[in-house]
């Protein structure tokens, strides 16, 4: 008996280190480990999409949430920043991984990822490669909807009384299939409202004048086009680096701000306001209110807009956070409705939508390729949400290129 129990005694006591040794890797969708790669640049390129990462990484563990992050001159070093993301696929317990901003050499990277572990979730979050090449190896796609922003951003301004509408870019950028398409989207809006529509050209940054070159521009120009447009014009740029002096003289001189290409309330606003937001790091709710708070202080109530939450940090979060759901069997991985389930972990106040991407040429539209948003909030003395993401794009928005 005695010899009996020292054996059962011995066995529960193997038991229970072996429960112990598997408790790291338990999850709630049994014993089996879930692992979550996320790639993004570095905090000097991409500060919001590596927060987001961490944020991620926080919540569920670093035992179990994988960090990376490519070259920040990733079209120079195109085979580390594809071996980067490919790497992460060596973990036996990878179950997905999330590549935001999906840089160039993220679809040969997903190619090769699929070749030696198909059973890995490719999720790519606003990617710089054209949409159909990323769809054909990457399991979803989300970038911002510039077909339907392009229509929003125009009847926001309408709604707050604007009658002009000047568009700041370069040509580079019109280059682009996404921007090209989201001006004569927005031109077209604007013949629908009756309102003007204006294309102003300010230096690309990465051009021979530089960053500070194409800013100092922004400052100069920015009080000639009030004086020429009215303060009732409606502003919006391309490009980050222009974004901050706008504001700044916009803030200074007259005139409306809906939203920045990229939305955050930390794009452009910390600069032009002139204010400190490291306490409020990560808490956008913090930070939403102190820009609020200084842009109500130069005069700009109801004349400012963002997303309250920043695009980017979601993005790396919120899809991250879909595919742990689409893995554990809570979501589908093609259904908008649990994509922005799962952004709204991070963005409680704001609603999401988006619809699939519609090759405009092919008339074909993707089914793990989406265009996403979120409600457009105006600061003010009190700020409000527009109400964006309840409006109904007309369909004849979707074909204009």
């Amino acid at each position: 008996m005695k010899r009996f129990l020292s054996i059962l005694l011995s066995s529960l006591l193997v038991l229970s280190l072996i429960a112990c040794g598997n408790s790291s890797k338990a999850t709630s969708s049994g014993d089996a480990a879930i692992h979550i790669g996320i790639v993004t640049g570095s905090v000097s390129q991409s500060e919001d999409d590596r927060r987001g990462a961490e944020k991620f990484q926080d919540m569920h563990g670093k035992d179990n949430v994988k960090l990376a992050i490519y070259p920040d001159n990733f079209t120079d070093e195109l085979e580390t920043t594809i071996q980067t993301i490919v790497n992460l696929s060596d973990d036996p317990d990878m179950k997905a991984i999330v590549v935001n901003q999906a840089v160039p050499g993220t679809t040969e990277a997903f190619r090769r990822i699929k070749e030696r572990r198909p059973d890995i979730l490719c999720i790519a979050g606003e990617s710089h490669e054209d949409l159909p090449e990323i769809g054909s190896a990457a399991d979803l796609v989300c970038n911002n909807d510039f077909v339907a922003r392009g229509y929003l951003i125009i009847k926001t301004a309408h709604d707050l009384g604007c009658d002009t509408f000047v568009h700041v870019s370069f040509p580079r950028h019109m280059a682009y299939e996404t921007m090209s398409r989201r001006v004569a989207i927005m031109r077209a809006t604007c013949e629908e409202y009756g309102m003007n529509f204006v294309l102003e050209t300010a230096p690309d940054p990465t051009s021979d004048v530089g960053v500070s070159g194409a800013q100092a521009y922004l400052l100069e120009k920015v009080p000639e086009w009030v004086e020429k447009y009215g303060k009732n014009a409606a502003y919006f740029c391309t490009n980050d680096a222009h974004t901050e002096p706008l504001l700044k003289q916009l803030l200074e001189y007259g005139g409306y701000f809906i939203e920045a290409d990229l939305p955050s309330p930390l794009m452009g606003y910390p600069g032009a306001l002139g204010i400190d937001l490291t306490a409020e790091a990560g808490d956008f709710e913090k930070i939403l209110t102190k820009v609020e708070n200084a842009v109500n202080q130069k005069g700009g109530s109801g004349r400012f807009g963002t997303w309250a939450y920043s695009y980017g940090y979601t993005q790396s979060a919120g899809l991250a956070q879909h595919a742990l759901n689409v893995v554990k069997g809570e979501s589908e991985l093609k259904d908008i409705d649990d994509i922005a389930k799962a952004y709204q972990v991070f963005t409680p106040k704001a609603s999401w939508n988006g619809s699939n991407y519609t090759n405009v040429d092919t008339g074909v539209k993707l089914g793990n390729v989406f265009l996403v948003y979120q409600d457009t909030y105006i600061m003010g003395d009190p700020g409000k949400y527009m109400g964006s993401t309840n409006v109904k794009v007309p369909e004849k928005y979707f074909s204009i290129k």
